[in-house]
C-alpha cells in the first residue's frame, strides 16, 4: 500500500515515520514534508499543498490511505476534497474541524451539549473586551478565535498582561492568527486552576479508540514560566489522569462530543484532542478541542504505540473501530523540543544542525522546523527537532531524551532540561 501524509512538522514526520514501519506499507508520502522525512530512505517528500492537487496526486498513484497531521489543511477542507473523489482519508471534514478551527464554535457547542469548560463570553469590539476583563479581573484566559499555530491563547495573570493580549489579537494582530468568517474575535474565559493533560482518541465518527495519556509542556522556560509556545515537550503516560479521570472523560467528554458532533450534522472522524485541566478533586474541564494528533504529544505516542498505525487507521475510516484493541509499550516516552532562537516571538532560520545522533529503537529525533539546503540541515522553524526516548520511569526517560540531545547543535538553541516534571515529583 502507499500512503500520503500531508503536512511538514514534528507531528507528521511521527506519523509518516510509524506508518513506514507497517508490514503493510510500501511507500510513504509526506506533503510537503522536511529536513527529517528528506534524510530518510523509507518516505518521500512530496512539494504540494494545494487540496485538489495532492486529490490528483492520490489518484495517479492509487493512494490505500491519506492521514491529515496539521489543522490548517483540515480547515481547509481538504478531508471533502478527497472523500467527494472516493479517496480514503482520515481526518475530520471542515465543518467538524470547526471544533478547533473556530474557538467561540467550540465553546458554544460545549454549552449546549452540556461538556464541562470554564464560563467564558466572546467580543468583536476591543472596548467592550476590555470592559469585561475589568469586571472580571485577573487571572483570566484570553483566546484568539482561529487558528494560530498553538500561540493564539494568553494566560494573563494581571490586568495588564489580559489588556495587552486583547490588543494583540483583536488591534495589532501580532500573532498572526488566521480570523475566521466575521473578522477578528477573542474568547475571554475563566481562569481554571488544575494540572493539564492532553486525551487524544481516534473516532470513526460514532465508536471511538483512546489513545495513551500524555501531557505537554507550554511554557518556554523550565518550571514552566515565560509566553505559551506551540509546546516545548511531553511524555506519556500522565499519572494525572488516573484510571478514574479517565472514566470521566470518557463518559463526560469525550462520548458527549462524538455524539453531539453526530445529532449537529457533523460527524467527527479523525484524531480528537481533549486538552483538559483536572482539579484537585480530580474533575476534568474541556480547556480546547484540536482535530488532530497534538505536537508534540504525537511523537511520545507513536513511540509507545506497538499496534500497527496502518490497522487502526483502516479501521477508522472503514467504520470498524469497535474491532480494535491496542497494545502500547509499558515504558514511559518523553520528548524534549529543541526551539530556535528567539522562539517563540521571532525565531531565527537559518542556522545550520550538527551532530544529530542516529535513531534507535529507544530514541528517534523528530523533525519539524527544518530542511536540507544545499546538502546541509537548517532550521526553518520554531520548533526544530524534538527528541524522543523511552525509559523504565519518566526519570529515566527524561535522562535518555537529554542524553540523546547532547551532542545536537545549532546556534541559539533553547530547550527545557525539566520535561515531565509534575511526574517525577508525584
Amino acid at each position: 500500500m502507499k500512503v500520503l501524509v500531508i503536512g511538514g512538522g514534528g507531528r507528521e514526520h511521527a506519523l509518516a515515520w510509524k506508518l513506514a514501519g507497517s508490514p503493510r506499507v510500501q511507500r510513504v508520502y509526506v506533503a510537503p514534508g522536511n529536513g527529517g522525512t528528506a534524510r530518510n530512505g523509507d518516505l518521500q517528500n512530496l512539494p504540494i499543498t494545494d487540496p485538489a492537487a495532492l486529490a490528483d496526486f492520490a489518484e495517479h498513484e492509487k493512494v490505500g490511505l491519506t492521514v491529515v497531521g496539521p489543522e490548517a489543511p483540515l480547515a481547509a477542507g481538504v478531508v471533502d476534497v478527497f472523500r467527494a473523489r472516493k479517496l480514503r482519508i482520515f481526518g475530520p471534514t471542515k465543518a467538524a474541524a470547526q471544533l478547533e478551527s473556530s474557538k467561540a464554535f467550540a465553546k458554544d457547542f460545549m454549552q449546549r451539549h452540556g461538556i464541562p469548560t470554564a464560563l467564558y463570553a466572546t467580543f468583536h469590539e476591543p472596548a467592550a473586551a476590555h470592559a469585561h476583563v475589568d469586571k472580571v479581573g485577573a487571572p483570566v484566559v484570553i483566546k484568539a478565535d482561529g487558528l494560530a499555530a498553538g500561540k493564539g491563547v494568553v494566560v494573563a495573570m494581571s490586568l495588564v498582561e489580559a489588556h495587552e493580549a486583547i490588543d494583540f489579537m483583536l488591534v495589532d494582530n501580532t500573532l498572526g492568527v488566521q480570523h475566521n468568517l466575521g473578522g477578528a474575535r477573542v474568547v475571554i474565559e475563566e481562569f481554571m486552576p488544575g494540572e493539564e493533560a492532553s486525551f487524544i482518541v481516534v473516532s470513526d465518527g460514532r465508536q471511538v479508540v483512546a489513545l495513551a495519556t500524555s501531557q505537554d509542556h507550554k511554557r518556554i522556560g523550565e518550571g514552566d514560566v515565560g509566553p505559551n509556545t506551540g509546546g516545548m515537550g511531553a511524555y506519556s503516560p500522565a499519572p494525572v489522569v488516573t484510571p478514574n479521570v479517565h472514566a470521566k472523560v470518557m463518559q463526560d467528554i469525550v462520548m458527549p462530543t462524538i455524539v453531539g458532533m453526530s445529532a449537529d450534522g457533523a460527524p467527527f472522524t479523525g484524531f480528537l484532542y481533549a486538552g483538559l485541566m483536572i482539579d484537585g478533586a480530580g474533575n476534568p474541564r474541556v480547556v480546547e478541542f484540536n482535530a488532530r494528533l497534538g505536537d508534540p504529544e504525537a511523537q511520545v505516542l507513536l513511540m509507545r504505540l506497538k499496534s500497527d498505525l496502518v490497522d487502526l487507521l483502516m479501521h477508522a475510516t472503514d467504520g470498524t473501530l469497535d474491532q480494535v484493541e491496542l497494545q502500547w509499550d509499558r515504558r514511559v516516552a518523553l520528548g524534549v523540543v529543541m526551539a530556535a532562537a528567539g522562539y517563540p516571538a521571532a525565531p531565527r532560520k537559518g542556522d545550520v544542525i550538527t551532530g544529530l545522533p542516529a535513531d534507535t529503537d529507544e530514541a528517534v529525533v523528530f523533525h519539524a522546523g527544518t530542511a536540507l539546503l544545499d546538502g546541509k540541515l537548517q532550521v526553518t522553524g520554531g520548533r526544530v527537532l524534538c527528541v524522543t526516548a523511552l525509559g523504565d520511569s519518566v526519570k529515566l526517560a527524561q535522562q535518555h531524551a537529554l542524553q540523546a540531545l547532547s551532542g545536537i547543535h545549532f546556534d541559539g538553541a533553547q530547550y527545557r532540561r525539566d520535561i515531565g516534571h509534575r511526574a517525577i515529583k508525584r
